[in-house]
């Protein structure tokens, strides 16, 4: 069985970093899915590929695979760099600017 151990992006709709400082320990699929020829859905008898594992570090992922004997790739995560302005929001309602602010 193998599985991915990684650490979650944050979602493209916020800049917020809530819900990534976790490690997930993911189940690969262990059957391919089919479809239901009467309503068109797709499944599998594979209950292990609905379940996430959550861990507060990474170390305590991968001992948590090797003692199950779980094959596990650890994807690293691509941190970025904080984009955080000298004002920030409330710098667009200074009411020291020096000229009017308008869209």
């Amino acid at each position: 069985m193998i599985a991915r151990i990684y650490q979650p992006a944050r979602t493209a709709m916020s800049s917020g970093v809530a819900k990534t400082k976790d490690w997930i320990l993911e189940y690969g699929p262990s059957e391919a899915r089919e479809i239901d020829p009467l309503m068109g859905w797709t499944g599998s008898g594979d209950t292990q590929s609905q379940v996430r594992l959550r861990f507060d570090s990474k170390e305590a992922a991968l001992a948590y695979a090797q003692e199950h004997g779980i094959d596990a790739q650890v994807s690293e995560p691509q941190k970025r760099k904080a984009n955080i302005r000298q004002g920030g929001y409330g710098e667009n309602f200074a009411t020291n600017r020096r000229g009017p602010w308008t869209h």
